[in-house]
């Protein structure tokens, strides 16, 4: 007897992972301006689009590697506030590591936040 192994489906980047309410209702202290976007920019370079992708679409080279997904930030981030990505960024699980120790300024975070907004 062939023994069948149960295809488990990838968890999904929105649908499963919640979020504090008191973290999800932060507002951004940063404002997006160019500044605070080029900061952003270059710290997700750094740590983000190996897994996330160059254009935030859930592509880049270690996405396949993991069991989660990296979600298309260009479709969910829209339904997402500010204080989730900082929560999400902030404390990571699973494949998503934390990031507290890696950025442990809390504007750098915010910074990672207002570039992740300009993915369309």
């Amino acid at each position: 007897m062939v023994a069948m192994l149960a295809f488990v489906p990838k968890t999904t980047y929105q649908t499963d992972w919640k979020v504090p309410d008191a973290d999800k209702n932060k507002a951004n202290p940063l404002k997006g301006d160019a500044a605070s976007v080029a900061t952003g920019k270059a710290l997700y370079a750094t740590h983000c689009k190996s897994c996330h992708g160059a254009k935030g679409k859930g592509d880049g080279p270690k996405a396949s590697q993991l069991d989660t997904e990296c979600g298309d930030f260009t479709k969910d981030l829209a339904v997402q506030t500010d204080g989730a990505l900082f929560y999400k960024t902030k404390v990571g699980r699973k494949d998503m590591p934390s990031f507290k120790k890696k950025i442990p300024e809390a504007d750098d975070i915010w910074a990672v936040v207002n570039y992740m907004r300009t993915f369309k």
